[in-house]
């Protein structure tokens, strides 16, 4: 229930469903809401009436958001004013930090992501009367992410998120391109005791190491030619928060060293500076590279490599847990059918059939994208084999080829299923093992209740081998002998 004490915000977006969503969402904890749908209504609004705090879309065609940023702190300095964006960049989340706004928030959100963030602004200038508490935190015993599925090895991602989350632990997310490490990172960011705090993505791989050295860690006046006044970097602008780097892989050697010193000492030196900053964030870093064979190559400092291997969590390819594919398609399917504003019913039965079997090279984005394409091809009132346009090569054989025809066949297929699934979660159980204990087979062993024998013979039957990467692309081990 609201109330005309209750909190007022304006929310902006050229997107109606978007104001819609969120005004649903903070109207249930006793949140006024007013919603813009372009950045010259939202002014407006701002100059005939007083707001306790602004969500705006950074991307609209009409006065973006960052304007709508600017000319807000003219009419309120103290106004607290929350980005929110489907196209989040580092070079954008340092701008509207440097304009002002206490948070930046990519687009899609969870109702818990979106009710911390307006937690955080409202305790940044609290109405008259009100307490800066405002009660929106997350469920208690209720975990917030965006990972759907129910796999088996979904679930133990979960699982591992859920345990690291509340401590301050480094933790290193690896996985192939589009299977979604950063949404990894946000949960965790969501479930911590840094979820009213900022959260910083940056892609290591779209920076030179020049500029995301500056963009880390900033310079003083006069560090170089250009250097006309103090930049603060991500980690001053993040303090408190959390900072997201992805594709840890890329970055060079000068910065690696750096950021091995700040998580030594929690402190780095900005570039030209006198004296070094102090911050508490919490590193999240992720790479879809074998970080043990770069080690190899010499292109990954051993130290620092073995300084963030401190909680890894191996995300699946898409491939490799199949029956969450058409949950995942589902999800999609209605966000953007709500989006288009399209009345398309349900995917059809031979086009989920299609998506099933497809291996999905690009992963959760290549899946989402192909959807997104679907549904804007769709003309019809289901969603059909024809709009998903993937390539035959590598979709589903004829139902026929593969449906056993006897109950002989039914109870080999059946066998050789449960053979399958049981060698994968045997692998799981041993990589984990070994990955959890510096892949020492001794410790390993010992960790999981298995005698030392029978750990290496199923380490044989699955050709897994735990050696040091300067002989082997895999992560390294103690002595084992």
């Amino acid at each position: 229930m609201t109330s005309a004490d209750s909190p007022k915000i304006l929310v902006v977006d050229d997107e109606i469903n978007i104001c819609r969503s969120v005004e649903k969402i903070l109207s249930k904890v006793g949140i006024r809401v007013r919603s813009a749908l372009n950045g010259e209504e939202a002014l407006s609004l701002l100059a005939a009436e007083a707001f306790d705090a602004v969500l705006t879309d950074l991307k609209m065609s009409r006065l973006g958001g960052m304007e709508v940023l600017r000319r807000a702190k003219e009419l309120n300095p103290g106004l607290p004013v929350v980005v929110m964006t489907g196209y989040a960049s580092v070079s954008s989340a340092v701008e509207v930090m440097k304009l002002g706004a206490v948070d930046y928030l990519p687009k899609p959100f969870t109702p818990d992501e979106i009710r911390a963030v307006v937690r955080q602004a409202l305790s940044a200038a609290p109405p008259s009367g009100l307490s800066a508490e405002v009660p929106m935190a997350p469920t208690p015993g209720a975990m917030t992410h965006q990972l759907i599925g129910n796999s088996s090895k979904i679930r133990q991602v979960i699982s591992m998120v859920e345990k690291v989350a509340p401590t301050d632990s480094t933790v290193l997310v690896g996985g192939e391109s589009g299977t979604g490490k950063e949404l990894i990172a946000r949960a965790i960011h969501a479930n911590s005791r840094r979820r009213d705090k900022v959260f910083f993505a940056v892609d290591c791989a779209t920076l030179t190491t020049n500029l995301l050295e500056n963009e880390l860690f900033g310079h003083a006046k006069g560090a170089f030619t250009g250097a006309e006044k103090d930049k603060q970097g991500i980690f001053q602008l993040a303090d408190q928060g959390t900072v997201f780097l992805d594709e840890i892989g890329n970055i060079g050697l000068g910065v690696q060293g750096k950021l091995l010193r700040f998580l030594e000492t929690r402190e780095f030196w900005p570039l030209g500076a006198s004296a070094p900053c102090h911050v508490d964030i919490r590193l999240i870093l992720a790479t879809n590279r074998n970080l043990g064979q770069l080690v190899a190559a010499g292109s990954f400092r051993e130290d620092f490599y073995y300084r963030i291997f401190v909680y890894p969590i191996l995300l699946p390819p898409l491939r490799e847990r199949k029956t969450d594919i058409l949950p995942i398609a589902e999800h999609f399917f209605r966000h953007y059918s709500q989006q288009m504003n399209k009345k398309i019913a349900a995917i059809d039965p031979d086009a989920a059939l299609r998506l099933t079997g497809y291996d999905w090279p690009g992963n959760v984005r290549q899946l989402r994208n192909v959807i997104e394409r679907a549904v804007i091809l769709c003309e019809g009132n289901r969603l059909t084999d024809k709009e998903l346009d993937l390539p035959e090569t590598t979709a589903t054989p004829q139902p026929a080829s593969c449906i056993p025809r006897t109950k002989d066949d039914l109870k080999q297929l059946k066998k050789e299923i449960r053979r399958s699934s049981v060698d994968e979660v045997e692998k799981s159980f041993l990589l984990q093992a070994l990955s959890q204990n510096d892949w020492n087979i001794t410790r390993a062993s010992k960790a999981t209740g298995l005698q030392r024998t029978n750990f290496q013979n199923l380490l044989k039957k699955h050709g897994i081998t735990a050696i040091r990467p300067s002989t082997s692309a895999r992560p390294p081990s103690g002595s084992d002998k």
